[in-house]
């Protein structure tokens, strides 16, 4: 009897939607194997601008503590630029572990990209200049 180990490789796909907005679409399981490539695609994507950062998780079955190391670094730095970090689409296995290590406190989740891409364009409409008076007014 013969055993076949599976080994799902991690696929990342970035989509720009503005200069300063990306969704990361990933795919596979992320863990110590497989997250250096989305750790660098993360990294890639704040060099290059993007403060704000959508990762859709819907076809990721499994993380492990790199998997939460990567989002925990990717939001850090995402904040220190004044910007933030999303979670979307994420499924029961993921969101329980992101519920028992508490970064779903910290780092907003999701249904949808689309749904954290709309309280993006919230967050970043009261922080132009001008808007953010206006909406403090009471």
């Amino acid at each position: 009897m013969e055993t076949v180990s599976e080994s799902y490789e991690l696929s990342v796909e970035v989509n720009v939607t503005e200069p300063e907005v990306a969704v990361v679409t990933v795919s596979g399981d992320l863990d110590g194997e497989t997250g250096t490539s989305l750790h660098h695609q993360l990294a890639n994507q704040i060099v290059h601008g993007r403060r704000y950062l959508v990762l859709d998780l819907r076809a990721v079955p499994f993380m492990d503590s790199s998997g939460l190391n990567i989002i925990i670094r990717a939001s850090n730095e995402a904040k220190r630029l004044d910007g933030s970090l999303h979670l979307a689409a994420v499924s029961d296995v993921v969101l329980r572990l992101l519920d028992l290590t508490g970064i779903s406190v910290t780092t907003p989740v999701h249904a949808s990209p689309e749904d954290a891409l709309a309280v993006i364009a919230a967050q970043r409409a009261t922080k132009e200049p001008g808007r953010a008076e206006s909406t403090r007014t009471a």
